[in-house]
């Protein structure tokens, strides 16, 4: 008896402890409100609340519209997103969900505009392309280990309304295996990518790089070997179109030795991490849309990656009460700027009770890069 009212007491601590901690956040930021409260009627926000989050919307993210009709239409959708962002967090309760700079887009509008991963048939190599990444041994490991407090890590950038995340996390990659190499950061081109990579998929020959329509990680390695290397982003400044190919073999800053893919093992996942630099990984993007912070564990999440990111490193312990632990999670960089998620990074549950949620464990690869002097 007295130990069910200890795991009582437990629960209601804990319920208690999420209460405060997001209407905390809702004092900070009035926009995760619709998340923490609801209407009278249940779940349905209403009108005038669903206007006025939308004022505030438009007004903090810089928001204007054709006309009226346009604007009467991003209403309706901001309006439905309020209730999917309720829902997430229903389903992702250790994460803070509400109004992004997204909200005002569908779902159908926000993956054609702000993903881009392309996924072979085949599966996720271009057969001949790249090899298995060798067997690292575990022990030893780290709790806690993040790239951005060793200097390898770049600035959070924003890819805009073009589908080329896949450029970012290749870019990212290998800045920190240039980083490793040379030890300088160098600040790399995802424009030169969008322009000119074109590489295929030797199984299947239509699947190529393709810009702002999509493209994959491996296949973004393999173009940077065969092209000698990429440029910087001083040199090779990103428009967020696609464009003529501009490159000049003379301003190369950052060249591929040699690139892998890693097993869907979390240990290795994290060996590679340490040894090898920040890695180029896919991730179901589904919960991202309306994501504000904390550790996402979604009780339900697909597999199918549609996103390029780049993970940078893990934690040992982030909070989740509801679940009455501390979860591990893995520190993801994306490119959608610092004005989304916390200032431009998502962090995830991984362990045993989270493989490859959101297929964040199946499509992971590493690359080195060619060693030069140091200047």
């Amino acid at each position: 008896m007295a130990r069910h009212s200890r795991l009582l007491l437990l629960a209601v601590a804990a319920v208690l402890l999420l209460h405060s901690s997001l209407s905390s956040a809702a004092a900070e930021d009035p926009l995760i409100q619709q998340v923490v409260g609801r209407d009278a009627e249940g779940d349905e926000p209403g009108l005038l609340s669903a206007e006025a989050h939308f004022a505030s919307f438009v007004q903090r993210f810089g928001k204007s519209y054709r006309d009226a009709d346009e604007r009467a239409h991003r209403l309706s959708v901001f309006t439905a997103n309020l209730r999917r962002a309720r829902r997430h967090q229903r389903l992702d309760p250790s994460a803070v969900h509400g109004v992004t700079k997204f909200s005002d887009l569908t779902p159908a509008e926000f993956r054609d505009r702000f993903l881009g991963l392309r996924r072979s048939r085949g599966g996720l190599l271009a057969a001949g392309s790249a090899h298995d990444a060798p067997t690292l041994p575990t022990d030893g490991l780290p709790e806690d280990f993040d790239w951005r407090d060793k200097g390898a890590v770049g600035p959070v950038k924003d890819q805009g309304s073009c589908g080329s995340c896949w450029s970012f996390s290749t870019s990212g990659a290998l800045e920190g295996a240039n980083y490793l190499a040379t030890g300088k950061l160098e600040v790399l081109s995802e424009q030169q990518m969008v322009d000119c990579d074109h590489e295929c998929d030797p199984d299947e020959p239509r699947a190529c790089d393709a810009g702002c329509n999509g493209g994959l990680m491996t296949t973004a390695f393999s173009y940077l070997a065969k092209a000698g290397g990429l440029e910087t982003e001083k040199d090779y400044p990103y428009t967020g179109a696609s464009g003529t190919c501009k490159f000049d073999k003379s301003k190369i800053a950052a060249q591929v030795k040699n690139f892998s893919t890693v097993a869907v093992d979390e240990d290795q996942i994290a060996a590679n991490l340490v040894k090898h630099g920040p890695l180029a990984i896919g991730i179901n993007a589904v919960f991202m849309q309306t994501y504000i912070g904390g550790v996402s564990c979604p009780y339900i999440c697909g597999k199918h990656q549609d996103h390029g990111v780049l993970l940078v490193g893990y934690g040992s312990a982030g909070y989740a009460p509801l679940r009455f632990k501390e979860k591990p999670y893995w520190i993801i960089k994306n490119s959608w700027g610092e004005n989304w998620g916390e200032s431009g990074y998502y962090k995830i549950c991984r362990g045993a009770h989270a493989k490859n949620l959101c297929g964040v464990d199946a499509m992971v690869s590493t690359v080195t890069a060619i060693h030069t002097q140091k200047e």
